[in-house]
């Protein structure tokens, strides 16, 4: 798939590097056909590296797609500079005219403070609010997730006695949904966070489908029956090196981090982790992108009170 960015994107070499398709706006501008429109809220300190992971895996659809990155203009980063911001991203203010085909809501480092005490998050429920009348769909991630299910449903996370960290087994719930398509009845996927959301809050909730979970991880994927909400609780498009990289800065920094589970060829920390998990977060990707975006939108996404097309998300069950 051509993703469409900024020319001069500082990860678009990496990508480039990588045989990844990036379109220049001057090449996107002649193509005659309506590509989708992808915002990213970009919500982790470390902008350029969820920036190149989350670029990396939507290059796997033939769709044509462009993106729009996102921040919160009511907190000020400490870990991108400002220079970077000003170039590549934009605020809510700046979009709130506009409809999206899809959004994706990030994790954020803000996981053990009540949601009400995050500084932006304010700005963060005027964008969730928004989402509703003008975003076909919404990929909510990790501490996104959390946000997302408070924020819509009222379900409250809990905090775990430790951190659940590492690669986990799960089992899929519904498979003719058409998100499910494509998965093995296990697979493994990233967890890296110290809360997470009771499964039986989630089967309480009659709007909700619970598609995925782990015996050892909990909940990993459910979403709102129409599909224009989809929570993700791991972290599906960290890298090979993701994990590894949080492990070794945190026992750098004197903190009682555990192993992370599953990750390490006989849990040695000195040996390269096994990529296990990226077929299955390709599969995941590109089914938001074709199942909930590219096939409920309408080819001209001009009014807000548009009449999502649930008959095709769910021709299927």
């Amino acid at each position: 798939m051509p993703l469409r960015t900024q020319n001069d994107l500082p990860v678009r070499s990496i990508l480039e590097k990588e045989n990844i398709f990036v379109m220049d706006e001057n090449r996107a501008m002649h193509q005659d056909i309506r590509p989708l429109e992808i915002g990213i809220l970009n919500l982790m300190p470390l902008k350029e590296d969820t920036e190149l992971q989350i670029l990396r895996i939507l290059s796997n659809t033939p769709l044509q797609v462009d993106i729009t990155f996102l921040s919160t203009a009511s907190h000020e980063s400490k870990n991108t500079s400002k220079s970077h911001l000003n170039q590549f991203y934009e605020t809510f203010d700046d979009i709130k005219e506009r409809n999206l085909d899809g959004l994706i809501i990030t994790g954020a480092p803000v996981e053990m403070m009540p949601f009400e005490e995050v500084d932006y998050w304010d700005e963060i429920c005027r964008i969730m609010e928004w989402s509703k009348r003008h975003v076909t769909s919404t990929l909510h991630l990790c501490w996104g997730a959390q946000a997302g299910l408070y924020y819509h449903y009222g379900i409250n996370k809990r905090i775990l006695p430790e951190k659940k960290f590492g690669v986990f087994s799960h089992e899929v719930k519904h498979r003719k949904i058409p998100l499910m398509r494509g998965f093995d009845d296990v697979f493994l996927a990233p967890h890296s966070r110290h809360t997470d959301v009771a499964v039986e809050d989630i089967r309480k909730e009659k709007n909700l489908l619970l598609l995925a979970d782990s015996k050892e991880a909990g909940i990993f994927l459910c979403m709102s029956k129409d599909g224009r909400q989809i929570f993700v609780m791991g972290h599906p498009e960290y890298d090979r090196l993701t994990l590894d990289k949080e492990y070794k800065r945190d026992k750098a920094k004197g903190m009682d981090i555990a192993l992370p589970k599953n990750y390490y060829p006989n849990d040695d920390p000195g040996k390269k982790p096994l990529l296990q998990w990226r077929s299955h977060a390709d599969i995941l990707y590109t089914n938001w992108l074709n199942y909930y975006v590219y096939q409920a939108t309408p080819y001209e996404f001009t009014h807000p009170d548009f009449i999502y097309a649930e008959d095709k998300v769910f021709d299927g069950i």
